[in-house]
This record gives C-alpha cells, structure tokens and sequence, in this order.
C-alpha cells in the first residue's frame, strides 16, 4: 500500500470541501490562497488516492417528514459468514437503514434508522427487521434529540506527531 501525502494545502481543502462540497474551484482557491486550476489537481489527486470517495447533498429529514430517528442492536443467532453476508445484504437492501456497523460488545450489528414516524418504525421492526433469518434481538432507542451531527472529518491528528504508522503521511510546505 503506498503512502499518500498530505500538506496543509490539503488539509485546508479538505476540511472546505467537508463543510461546502459544491464550492467552486476559484472560491476554494481564494480562501486556500491556490489557483483554481492548482485546486482541480489537488482534488483529483485526492480522488485518486481514494481519500475523497465521493460528493452528496445533505438533506434534513425533518424537511421531508422523517421525523424519527432509531438505534437498533442486533444480535444474530450464529456466526458465520453466510449469516453475517446473509444480514448485511437484506439491511442493505432497506432504504430506512441510514447506516450498519458491524461492532465489537454487546451486539453484533448497529443500525441507524430514519423513518417518518413510531407507526413506520413499528412495522419496520415488527414486519421486516425481526423477520430477517438468523437475527435472535434487537434493542432498541429512540433518538429523543439531535444535540449534535456532523460528517466532518477531524483532520488535526494529520498534523500531530503521531507514535503508530499510518498510511497518511503529513508534509508540511
């Protein structure tokens, strides 16, 4: 695995393109202090390298009526890839299910679920997700407040000494 490298001129991109994805070239590069055309390379370059994987609008739920947010535990019956691939395809498949993290504890999967109200999340869980094969629990919570959300990245270990190897390297310039 090559290392890539990462140098303030980056950082500072990167950390614009989290908080306004659709900015122009030229108004990354006023605020960066680069060229437009600098800002084009530097992205492809971080696209290449797989660092930027993607741009997306964020949406606010409750705008559009989806007003409840659910954590779900899961604990599967068995382990095994055939249960695990078996569940994580049917979770994939469910559009409600925001994001499923496979976890180390109490319970084998995590699952964020975004619906319109108790009613879907009821019929959800009593109709679909109880229903998947191999799934022994789920333990639920309702999200009761949003008090804080972001898909901001920290990047200022970049530019900490750090005492594990990584793949990133920082450079300053």
């Amino acid at each position: 695995m090559s290392k890539i490298t990462i140098d303030r001129y980056d950082l500072a991109l990167l950390d614009a393109l989290q908080r306004k994805g659709n900015a122009t070239n030229a108004t990354l590069g006023e605020q960066i202090r680069l060229s437009a055309s600098q800002i084009s390379r530097r992205i492809q370059r971080l696209e290449e390298d797989g660092v930027i994987t993607g741009y997306v609008a964020l949406l606010a739920p409750s705008a559009l009526g989806l007003g409840v947010t659910a954590f779900a535990q899961v604990i599967l019956e068995r382990h095994g890839n055939t249960a695990n691939e078996t569940f994580e395809a049917a979770v994939a498949a469910m559009p409600e299910v925001m994001d499923c993290l496979s976890v180390s504890g109490d319970c084998d999967y995590m699952l964020r679920i975004v619906v319109p109200d108790l009613a879907t999340f009821s019929e959800l869980m009593l109709k679909q997700l109880l229903h998947l094969p191999g799934v022994a629990r789920i333990k639920t919570s309702i999200a009761l407040q949003t008090v804080k959300q972001t898909h901001a990245l920290p990047l200022d270990h970049l530019t900490q000494p750090s005492k594990s190897s990584k793949r990133v390297r920082y450079a300053e310039s």
